[in-house]
């Protein structure tokens, strides 16, 4: 068993039904070459540096997209949801919707890529 997965072994129901589908979205939106790991104790995605990393809590779920960009262009669709600089906090029942996790995880493969082209030029 990874680490991953034991962290989502601990997490309570439903939770840890939402936690797993919001990971399996996620691994089908980022790039191949993407892994995954912790990060501050959390499970998180890493391409060309940090992407989106998610959690548990007691009362919510919380995604956070490494890099607070990511959820500067879409305020308006965020409005159902608490937010804060660096995440998005959903019930522990209901995921992201698709088409905004969607949004959230090509802005963070496209800031990172954007990143280590910049470096490249250097």
């Amino acid at each position: 068993m990874n680490e991953i997965d034991a962290y989502l072994e601990k997490v309570p129901e439903p939770g840890r039904t939402t936690l797993t589908k919001l990971r399996a979205s996620i691994r089908k939106l980022a790039p191949a070459e993407t892994t995954e790991g912790l990060s501050y104790g959390m499970p998180a995605f890493k391409y060309k540096g940090g992407l989106v990393a998610y959690a548990a809590f007691k009362k919510h779920c919380s995604i956070f997209p490494m890099g607070s960009e990511a959820l500067g262009d879409l305020e308006a669709e965020l409005t159902p949801y608490r937010t804060s600089k660096g995440t998005l906090q959903f019930p522990l029942d209901k995921p992201v919707p698709a088409p905004l996790l969607k949004k959230i995880v090509l802005a963070c493969v496209a800031r990172n890529e954007a990143k280590a082209a910049a470096k490249k030029r250097r």
